[in-house]
C-alpha cells in the first residue's frame, strides 16, 4: 500500500478530531472509574482530583488510525502491539499500581515482540550487540516519556515535536508507511494537549506515557536513511529523542550523587523544575524544552545528510553542551540550597 503526502495530511486530520473528541469522554470516563490522580501537598501541587485517563485517547486514536491503513498495520504490526502491551501495563498500573519486576517483565515481553517482527538495531556487525542495545533503547526511552510525565503539557509536547521529526525524515527517505505511524502519534498528541496543557483538566497517566515511549522508540530504530551509513545514523533518534534522555540522566546523576535510588524516587528535581525554580513560570519552563526539542530535531536533519567527520563533530559538540548543562543545572538558581518537597502535577517516577 502506497502512503503518499495526501494520505499524510488525512491521517492527522482524522487523528486529531478523534483525539480531541475521545479525550473528554476519556475524562468522563476516569471520573467515572476513579481513575484519579490525588493531590499531596508533599509531592503535587495541583488541588483538586484530576482524570489520568488521556492515554487512553492517544492510544485509540492512534490505533485506530493504523487500522484503517491497513498496509502500515501490516509492516509495523510488532510495534504496535508491543505498544498496545505497555499501555494496557500503564493502564493497569494507574489502577493498582504493579510491582516494578512486572511492569519490567511486560516490557521486555513488549521488546521480544518488536524483535520477532524483524524491528532491531543495525548499527554493528555482531547481531548479540544489535539486539542488546535495542532492548537497552526501547525500555530506556519508553521508560524516559514516562519520566518526562511531570508538568502540564510536557511529555505530549515532546513527544508530538520529536513525531513531527520523523514524519518529515521519513517523507525525505520515502518511508510513507513508517511516517503515516509519526503523524498519527504526532495529532494524538496534539489533539490531546488542547486539554492537558497548564492548567490540565485530563493527565495521560503511564497508558499514554509509555504508549508514546515505546512507539517512539520502536520508530527510531525503524527509520533506515539510505544516503547515509548507519556509522553516523545511529545519532538521528537519540537527537530527536534528545529532551527525554537528557532529562531522565539528569535525575539519575543527580538521585545518585544525593544518595537516592533513581528509579523509586518520586521527586521535584526533572529539567522542568529546575527551569521554574530559576524563575520560569510552568507555561515558559515548558515552551523552552519544546524549544530544545525542535533544535535536537533540526540537528538530527542535519546528521542524515553529513560526512563521517561532521556527523560526529555534530555529535560530539551537542554531548558537550549537554554534559556543561547538567552541570550547571544542577546548581542553583536551577536547584536551591533546601530541597523542595512539592512536585509537579505528576510524581515523575519512573515506570520500573
Amino acid at each position: 500500500m502506497t502512503v503518499d503526502i495526501a494520505t499524510y495530511l488525512i491521517v492527522f486530520v482524522g487523528v486529531l478530531f478523534l483525539a480531541m473528541v475521545g479525550t473528554p469522554f476519556a475524562r468522563k470516563l476516569g471520573l467515572r472509574l476513579q481513575l484519579m490522580d490525588q493531590p499531596d501537598p508533599r509531592r503535587k501541587v495541583h488541588t483538586v482530583p484530576t482524570p489520568r485517563m488521556g492515554g487512553v485517547a492517544i492510544y485509540l486514536s492512534t490505533l485506530v488510525a493504523t487500522l484503517l491503513l491497513r498496509g502500515v498495520f501490516k509492516e509495523l504490526s510488532g510495534i504496535l502491539i508491543g505498544a498496545s502491551l505497555v499501555s494496557f501495563l500503564g493502564f493497569w498500573d494507574d489502577r493498582v499500581s504493579l510491582p516494578a519486576w512486572a511492569k519490567l517483565a511486560g516490557q521486555l515481553l513488549a521488546v521480544a515482540l518488536v524483535i520477532a517482527s524483524g524491528v532491531t538495531v543495525q548499527v554493528f556487525s555482531y547481531p548479540i550487540v544489535n539486539l542488546a542495545i535495542t532492548v537497552v533503547w526501547l525500555v530506556g526511552i519508553t521508560n524516559a516519556m514516562n519520566l518526562l510525565d511531570n508538568m502540564d503539557g510536557l511529555s505530549a509536547g515532546i513527544a508530538a515535536i520529536a513525531a513531527a521529526h520523523f514524519s518529515l525524515l521519513c517523507a525525505l527517505s520515502g518511508q510513507y508507511l513508517v511516517g503515516a505511524l509519526s503523524v498519527a502519534v504526532m495529532a494524538a498528541c496534539i489533539g490531546f494537549l488542547v486539554y492537558n496543557w497548564n492548567p490540565a483538566t485530563i493527565f495521560m497517566g503511564d497508558s499514554g506515557s509509555l504508549f508514546l515511549g515505546f512507539t517512539l522508540a520502536s520508530l527510531g530504530i525503524k527509520l533506515r536513511f539510505p544516503a547515509n551509513v548507519p556509522f553516523v545514523t545511529w545519532m538521528v533518534p537519540v537527537l530527536v529523542l534528545g529532551v527525554p534522555i537528557f532529562d531522565t540522566t539528569l535525575v539519575t546523576v543527580s538521585r545518585l550523587r544525593r544518595g537516592l535510588n533513581p528509579l523509586t524516587t518520586p521527586g521535584v528535581d526533572h529539567t522542568s523544575h529546575r527551569l521554574t525554580y530559576a524563575g520560569l513560570s510552568r507555561r515558559e519552563a515548558v515552551f523552552l524544552l519544546y524549544i530544545a526539542a525542535f533544535v535536537f530535531g533540526l540537528l538530527a536533519i542535519f546528521v542524515t545528510r553529513a560526512t563521517i567527520l561532521q556527523g560526529y563533530l555534530m555529535g560530539g559538540l551537542v554531548a558537550l553542551v549537554c554534559l556543561v548543562a547538567l552541570w550547571r543545572i544542577e546548581r542553583r538558581p536551577f536547584w536551591p540550597s533546601r530541597q523542595p518537597v512539592a512536585s509537579s502535577e505528576s510524581t515523575g517516577t519512573p515506570s520500573l
